[in-house]
């Protein structure tokens, strides 16, 4: 009897069971909602950020060791202050600079490049100094979909024959320095010239603009000499110019190469006997107190100078020397105008990174009054439209100072 009530108990329980597990759901199996797309999945985490206030990370790729490394570090001091006075934060998101040295070694920026992407999880990329590093970058920059704001290089090809989708150029090209004071060089200074430039890509660029002008105007060329980067002895370049007698020289060197060069220059007797015109950063900002009286009387153009007369370069000066307590070089207008395009960028798509393709868009239509002069991009080659100026070294007490003798307005990269 005990067995059969037991029995009667185990069906019960049994149908109980089944009956809870039938209350459960349906019958039928259902499948799991399909997997987002990875383009989808990035846009939804990106969406995420955004209304979570994540950081917008900026990598910037610079020299901070080696001939460019004032460069760097000035680039960089730019775009803080710029930074600075947006508070760090765009649309309620904090900004972040990830700046890593590139020693202005491609293969060094290639992997330190990697890391910022895959590593990192930067939104836009900005830098590099040197026009080899900028070249290396370039395919895989296009290949990821990285915006990518060149900050400094002015290597010609980024915004020719290897202009990508993702990449504008807020600085400057090779041809813009170079072509802008050939012209002007054949009817101001001389109409014969040497060239004697740094040896690696830009200082070739640089050269070879200011020769198309220059022969275009009627100029000859009479030699061109190209010694290494990062030289200390410019004794056996100093010597063929003093034996080839030019009317003129023109040169392109930065950095502790400018100082050296200048100095030499002066040393060997050519200062005051052959003129020496060429690209502004052999009188720039951050060379030119450690050359003494050397540069007097150089020549040069460039895109910006410390002695521009207009309100917003006024206004730049003297917050960049309150915050540093020195004056602000070229590269610092660079980084500050850099900082403030991908400001007003983020701002016109609500600070919104998770489209590459509208942080390109709206980094395209950015146009602003510069320290610098008007500023806007050729929508054709992503290169910067900007003044040029040229501008002479003259002696002030115990220190030489700029002043602007002409402007080129508007110069305008024929992207060719």
């Amino acid at each position: 009897m005990l067995n059969k009530k037991l029995g009667y108990f185990l069906v019960l329980m049994m149908a109980l069971f089944l009956a809870a597990c039938s209350d459960s759901g349906p019958s039928e199996q259902t499948s799991a909602p399909p997997s987002p797309s990875p383009e989808e999945a990035n846009g939804e985490e990106n969406q995420g950020e955004t209304a979570n206030g994540e950081p917008i990370k900026i990598g910037l790729l610079v020299p901070y060791s080696g001939v460019y490394a004032s460069l760097g570090e000035n680039l960089t001091k730019g775009m803080e202050l710029y930074f600075d006075e947006v508070g760090w934060t765009v649309e309620g998101r904090p900004i972040e600079i990830i700046a890593e040295d590139t020693e202005s070694d491609p293969q060094v920026s290639l992997r330190l490049f990697r890391k910022l992407v895959d590593q990192d999880q930067i939104h836009i990329l900005s830098g590099p100094v040197s026009t080899a590093v900028a070249y290396a970058l370039r395919d895989e920059v296009d290949s990821r979909g990285i915006p990518f704001l060149v900050s400094h290089a002015g290597g010609n090809d980024l915004t020719r024959s290897q202009r990508s989708d993702y990449i504008w150029r807020s600085s400057f090209s090779s041809w813009q320095i170079g072509y802008s004071l050939g012209e002007w060089a054949y009817h101001n200074v001389a109409d014969e010239v040497m060239v004697v430039s740094a040896d690696y890509a830009f200082g070739h660029e640089v050269s070879s603009a200011f020769m198309e002008a220059f022969q275009e105007a009627g100029g000859k060329i009479v030699s061109e000499v190209y010694p290494p980067l990062g030289n200390n002895d410019y004794a056996p370049y100093l010597t063929e110019i003093n034996n080839v007698k030019p009317k003129a020289v023109y040169s392109f060197f930065a950095g502790s190469d400018a100082v050296r060069y200048v100095q030499q220059y002066e040393q060997y007797g050519l200062k005051g006997k052959i003129p020496l015109i060429g690209a502004g950063w052999l009188t720039a900002e951050d060379v030119r107190p450690s050359q003494g009286l050397a540069p007097e009387g150089i020549i040069a153009s460039i895109f910006w100078d410390y002695s521009l007369d207009t309100d917003e370069n006024k206004d730049f000066i003297q917050k960049y020397e309150q915050k540093y307590n020195e004056r602000p070089s070229i590269e610092s207008l660079e980084g500050y105008d850099a900082a403030r395009v991908i400001v007003e960028a983020l701002k016109s798509i609500g600070g919104d990174t998770s489209d590459s393709k509208k942080i390109v868009e709206a980094i395209s239509q950015v146009e602003f009054t510069s320290p610098r002069g008007p500023f806007r991009f050729d929508q054709q080659t992503h290169h910067v439209i900007q003044n040029m100026y040229v501008v002479e070294t003259y002696v002030d007490g115990d220190k030489t100072e700029n002043r602007v003798i002409d402007t080129i307005p508007e110069v305008v990269d024929p992207g060719q």
